[in-house]
């Protein structure tokens, strides 16, 4: 399918629903970022924009992208509204055909699926490379289908963190899998309605 059946998909996906007034930040990201030290961030497919609020807020200083223009639009807006406009740099990348410019020390990709092409291990290597010394690469991805899921296809196969890891064929002298797991969690859905979800977490530090 072409960039513009994408763009037109998302954009319809995120301008369905209102504008979120106060993202959350996903809890792997919480969980994982908390304690290290702040810096550049990259977020990879932001959303409604609460891992790179939440970033910004803690100092570091966000980049971040979504093949939606709505996305990109109310999260620039978002930041704006709350002082952090400094802090956060929104912009749109269909990541089939550019990715952001700069080095950074964190580079979050939260559920970056789609159900247009995507070479995804190409997306997350040239994230890898993007990395300075010591920063890191924070991949969550889908374990289950949630009730609420985009996608709800029964055949629908989650591969493991680990596979993930493997596919982005990183040379293991420069770059170090930290985490690699699948922790299950309630999650919220829209109207509040919960249920378990598994994630697959896979962390990588860059050591050269």
């Amino acid at each position: 399918m072409s960039t513009t059946d994408a763009v037109a998909f998302w954009d319809g996906h995120y301008a369905a629903r209102p504008a979120a007034t106060d993202p959350r930040p996903n809890v792997r990201l919480a969980e994982t970022v908390t304690g290290l030290t702040p810096g550049g961030a990259l977020d990879l497919g932001c959303g409604n924009g609460g891992d790179a609020l939440w970033l910004a807020r803690r100092g570091w200083q966000v980049t971040a992208v979504d093949i939606s223009a709505v996305a990109v639009e109310r999260l620039a807006g978002l930041a704006r509204s709350r002082g952090l406009g400094g802090r956060v740099t929104a912009e749109r990348h269909d990541l089939r055909a550019s990715f952001p410019q700069g080095g950074f020390d964190l580079v979050c990709a939260h559920y970056l699926h789609t159900p247009f092409d995507l070479d995804r291990a190409s997306v997350l290597r040239a994230a890898a490379h993007a990395l300075r010394s010591d920063g890191r690469l924070l991949v969550v991805d889908h374990g289950s289908t949630a009730p609420w899921s985009w996608n709800q296809d029964p055949d629908v196969r989650y591969p493991a963190p680990q596979e993930v890891a493997v596919g982005l064929d990183l040379d293991p002298a420069a770059w170090t899998v930290e985490r690699a797991d699948a922790p299950r969690r309630i999650a919220t859905g829209p109207g509040g309605r919960t249920a378990e979800v598994t994630d697959h977490v896979l962390l990588i530090r860059r050591t050269a």
